[in-house]
């Protein structure tokens, strides 16, 4: 990750969204660009208003820690959040979209109906905004790229704050995929790094993880 001066907040329209769970995986960001409902869960997306793909991606990593934590709603099991105060490092993959594609997304995020811009100048200022208290509802600016601004979204909270939750068979695939796609890592090494995160750890090996990828009907 190449990191430049920072381009002012009046002149962005173009930010670096940074996933760290299952928008890793093109093919599942595609279905909050794109909508639709992806397999294994049950929500259907409405997408963005502007439905192009990323016209760049970038493996980035982010200090801080990856987490298992209460319920989601679209896979079951532990949702997965950011800490940036954790330890350690977490790999991530950075978008090139649009303000307004990010917009649409946090809002989809949020299980609230996209179509309209956020006003995300806190978060380019100060490095933070809450939109509310909710699961996906605080931003973080975690750098720069290309002199454009990094953003990311998670929970209020500290890890340390949250009962770890196991997450769900088909939510970890999804995520493995994505660490594979974006990093280039082997499976084990992705399933080694995944079955380490808080929630993960104690209910799902790496060997368990890695079998995720060949096995039909992944259990919830």
């Amino acid at each position: 990750m190449r990191v430049t001066p920072a381009v002012p907040a009046s002149t962005t329209d173009q930010v670096w969204y940074v996933a760290y769970g299952s928008n890793m995986n093109l093919d599942r960001l595609g279905f909050y660009i794109g909508g639709g409902q992806p397999v294994g869960s049950s929500l259907t997306y409405p997408g963005c208003r502007d439905q192009r793909m990323p016209g760049e991606c970038r493996p980035v990593m982010l200090p801080g820690q990856l987490y298992f934590a209460l319920e989601a709603v679209a896979w079951t099991g532990g949702m997965g959040f950011y800490d940036p105060a954790g330890l350690g490092q977490i790999p991530a993959r950075a978008y090139r979209i649009s303000t307004g594609q990010l917009s649409d997304i946090i809002s989809q995020e949020m299980c609230q109906e996209p179509g309209f811009d956020r006003d995300i100048s806190e978060a380019l200022i100060h490095g933070r905004m809450e939109f509310g208290p909710g699961c996906y509802e605080t931003m973080l600016r975690v750098g720069y790229l290309d002199g454009l601004p990094m953003l990311t979204f998670t929970a209020p909270w500290r890890a340390a704050d949250q009962l770890p939750n196991r997450p769900a068979g088909v939510y970890l695939r999804i995520i493995l995929t994505g660490l594979m796609e974006a990093h280039g890592w082997s499976v084990e090494e992705a399933a080694g790094y995944l079955s380490s995160c808080s929630g993960a750890s104690g209910h799902w090996s790496a060997e368990d993880v890695v079998a995720l990828l060949v096995r039909e009907g992944v259990p919830a």
